[in-house]
């Protein structure tokens, strides 16, 4: 499951980079629910949340409105990353079933369903700056998850 995340967060990274030639009033601009830089703080801030639920260590809150810019929300990415990475290190089979509770939903569920919940939501929202991208002229970043070396070939 590590390897889906890393695919994750390598292609997280080259949306960061596409959006680099993006001017900041085009990233902050309302695009029907959201912007594309409130999307890219949303997947950061929702993986970080229920890593920290699996851990049963309390939510953080934090505001998109501190993080206004696409460096501020690639360095909150990144350092997210280190620590979520450490955590999926340590992850074992036996961590699969073990049921989880947070403050922030009514539900239990399992560690593993979490992850995979985690992995799909990315997924799904980059299939949203996808969209957002071919409205402002750029080619979006590839899903493929085939060459992108995280298999060791």
């Amino acid at each position: 499951m590590i390897k889906l995340f890393q695919y994750n967060w390598f292609t997280r990274n080259e949306w960061f980079e596409l959006f680099k030639q993006v001017p900041e009033e085009e990233l902050l601009r309302n695009r029907g629910p959201s912007c594309i830089l409130y999307i890219l703080f949303h997947i950061c801030d929702v993986e970080y949340s229920w890593i920290r639920g699996i851990q049963g260590r309390p939510d953080i809150q934090i505001q998109f409105e501190n993080y206004k810019t696409l460096e501020q929300v690639k360095e909150l990415s990144d350092s997210w990353i280190k620590e979520t990475e450490v955590f999926l290190n340590t992850w074992s089979d036996d961590c699969e079933n073990e049921i989880v509770s947070v403050s922030w939903t009514e539900g239990r569920y399992t560690k593993g369903e979490i992850l995979r919940h985690v992995i799909a939501h990315e997924i799904h929202h980059k299939g949203q700056l996808a969209l957002w991208a071919r409205e402002i002229g750029l080619q979006p970043i590839s899903a493929n998850v085939i060459g992108r070396g995280l298999f060791g070939i």
